[in-house]
């Protein structure tokens, strides 16, 4: 349909977000495929952003054919857990659906919204499906199964993580661009602490509201409310402890968190922070955050209340907010870089899935996709699922037909959204030699996973995936 109604050459990029703010009411079919489709995780996201801005388009969900019990993306469900959901299973339910809708919008009125649970439990669904590789890696909370037999363990790391939380002042700092496994690894790291008999917290920054991050203050007190109401105590006594007069809200947030939570358990505080380089782009806010949680993790260490606080973050970038290094969280602790699958790990993979392959074949994908977990997934799925062969997948790999087309996509709209990131990838895709870019650009085109650094320079990942594409698609002339 969008082919028909977008011309050729227009940005439809541009054209889709024009669409969006138009929109009083957002219509949201989701079935098998557009569940686990990046494009339209990205229009949730959009019109998610107008509504807080603007105030609408209302999201109105319909599965169509897909089970209520069936586990969203991270980005689909952070958008969606409070929304109702409508189900379709065949033409007898057309008309019913059509009245309901008609009805909310003749009124004015909004979906009624569903209780937002403290901790989502995902579940298997019900019906036979086969493996969503999308979601593998993604979900927070174990959307992937903690005894997943698709999980692939990148050693010494896991048993790194494991080990360093049951340290005094325990702090694990996980950086890795999108779908490398951060968010699989975190709920490990949480299931670990579980097992040692901690409280546990886990906060997913894209599930908090943008305006929220402009006022540290705001920041702040929302961080102390979730973590009392996820632990069962009264958000509300954070207003009440409060004293904005007498004290600053860092000040604020530490009396809180070591009268109100950590002097009430018994036991040590695992607090997991996921997606934290979403407040990175506001500098006010993230610098006293990122200092406060330094010096929460200074405290842990000569402190018998704060010894009890375990913190682990997971982030796609560096932070480009600018710290002396002694009041910085991103030098203490245990750093950890997840590195890409090793061919070893590929073969383990391969196995898994099924799959009677040679070392020809793991060098053939590895040499296009590197060893991205989801892209080796999302390439192992189709091809165990008989989709297609790996020639025919490796043919059509750098092209919009192929697998990887809602991939490429979605690092294509978020270019085009940003002119400055897409001129400096341009520099980098126009050149076969490494090129030095300002910090904070070379930074978010790492933690979008399309370069990786070397020294003061990035190079391309993925030579084989990107080049052709971008250089296509960005329509630009050496």
């Amino acid at each position: 349909m969008a082919a028909e109604s977008i011309n050729w050459g227009e940005n439809w990029v541009n054209r889709i977000d024009q669409e969006l703010k138009r929109c009083d009411y957002f219509l949201l079919l989701l079935s098998e495929r557009s569940a686990t489709s990046d494009m339209v995780a990205g229009e949730v996201r959009t019109a998610r952003r107008l509504r807080d801005q603007l105030g609408k388009p209302l999201i109105l969900p319909v599965r169509v054919n897909l089970p209520l019990d069936d586990p969203l993306n991270y980005e689909l469900r952070s958008v969606l857990q409070t929304i109702q959901q409508k189900s379709w299973q065949g033409p007898e339910d057309t008309a019913a659906l059509v009245q309901d809708f008609l009805s909310l919008i003749e009124a004015g009125d909004a979906p009624a919204p569903v209780k937002e649970k403290d901790e989502p439990e995902i579940t298997p669904p019900s019906h036979q499906r086969p493996p969503l590789p999308v979601a593998d890696l993604e979900l927070p909370s174990g959307t992937m199964p903690l005894d997943s037999k698709f999980y692939i363990r990148r050693e010494p790391w896991d048993t790194r993580c494991l080990q360093e939380i049951e340290n005094r002042g325990g702090l694990v700092r996980i950086k890795a661009p999108r779908q490398m496994g951060k968010t699989s690894l975190l709920a490990r790291i949480r299931d670990r602490a579980t097992e040692l008999g901690y409280q546990t917290v886990t906060v997913d920054f894209l599930e908090t509201d943008e305006q929220t991050f402009t006022d540290s203050s705001q920041f702040l007190k929302r961080l102390c409310a979730l973590v009392s109401r996820k632990l069962g105590f009264s958000p509300r006594q954070v207003t009440e402890f409060w004293d904005e007069e007498l004290f600053g809200p860092k000040e604020n947030c530490t009396d809180f968190f070591e009268e109100h939570i950590l002097s009430k358990i018994d036991t040590s505080l695992f607090l997991g922070l996921d997606e934290l380089d979403r407040l990175f782009p506001y500098e006010a806010v993230s610098k006293e955050f990122l200092t406060l949680l330094r010096s929460w993790n200074e405290k842990a260490k000569v402190d018998k209340t704060w010894a009890k606080f375990k913190l682990a973050i997971a982030h796609s970038t560096e932070s480009y907010v600018v710290l002396e290094s002694n009041v910085s969280p991103f030098n203490v602790g245990l750093a950890v870089e997840l590195p890409e699958f090793t061919s070893a790990q590929v073969m383990d993979l391969v196995g898994k899935y099924g799959l009677n392959w040679g070392e020809a074949e793991v060098e053939a994908l590895m040499a296009v996709v590197g060893g991205h977990p989801y892209l080796i997934r999302l390439a192992l799925y189709h091809i165990a699922q008989q989709d297609l062969t790996l020639a025919q997948l490796l043919q059509a790999a750098p092209t919009d037909a192929g697998i990887y087309g809602e991939h490429l996509r979605r690092h294509l709209w978020n270019l085009q959204q940003h002119p400055e990131l897409a001129k400096a990838f341009e520099q980098v895709i126009l050149s076969e030699n490494p090129v030095m870019l300002k910090s904070m650009l070379a930074f978010k085109l790492n933690g979008m996973g399309l370069v990786n650094l070397q020294g003061n320079d990035v190079v391309l990942r993925h030579e084989s995936l990107y080049r052709p594409y971008f250089h296509s698609r960005l329509r630009m002339s050496p």
